[in-house]
């Protein structure tokens, strides 16, 4: 026995894209800057230095003294020349009160008072060592800094932007179908 059949056919509706792909530019500028930096304020103060030089003692070796050292000299040397005469006169004193002990006190005396101090030379450094005196103070210096804030400018330069929208065409490609077929809907004999 044949049965009926209902045969269904489709095909699916197949369509197309056309895309105009968006375009988008960005150009950013750099920015205005200016950087200014003052220069910073120094103080500074100095206290020079000071050198002494004392040459009194190598003159004074050399012979080459002062009025006021010479005059005291003088002073010192007479009084001591003094005491020393003193002392020799009373001596002598003595001696010519004792002249009847014997002995030739006058002729010996005399002898004495006319023979002088020998002379004396010694070998040496002139002026002596160490003899110039030397003093140093140094110098001091006070720096005082203060720096100075920069000066910064700045400006921002505005984005370019430019955008084109994209685009999208449709379009049917293929349409979609159902095509529908009926086989032995109406048989002959309906029994055989």
């Amino acid at each position: 026995m044949q049965m009926s059949q209902i045969q269904l056919q489709s095909s699916s509706m197949k369509i197309g894209l056309n895309i105009d792909q968006p375009v988008q530019e960005i150009q950013q500028k750099a920015a205005d800057q200016s950087i200014e930096q003052p220069r910073a304020i120094l103080e500074i103060q100095t206290t020079p230095g000071k050198l002494t030089i004392d040459q009194t003692k190598a003159r004074e070796d050399m012979d080459l003294k002062s009025l006021s050292k010479r005059v005291e000299e003088f002073a010192q040397q007479g009084y001591q020349d003094w005491l020393a005469g003193m002392a020799r006169r009373s001596q002598q004193g003595t001696e010519l009160r004792h002249i009847e002990n014997g002995g030739n006190a006058i002729a010996v005396q005399a002898k004495r008072n006319s023979k002088g101090p020998e002379k004396q030379f010694n070998l040496g450094w002139i002026p002596s060592h160490f003899s110039v005196q030397l003093d140093y103070q140094p110098a001091q210096v006070e720096i005082e800094a203060t720096p100075q804030k920069p000066i910064i400018d700045v400006q921002v330069n505005k984005p370019n932007h430019t955008y084109i929208p994209g685009n999208v065409e449709v379009e049917v490609l293929q349409e979609n179908s159902l095509d529908i077929d009926f086989i032995n809907l109406f048989p002959d004999e309906i029994g055989e």
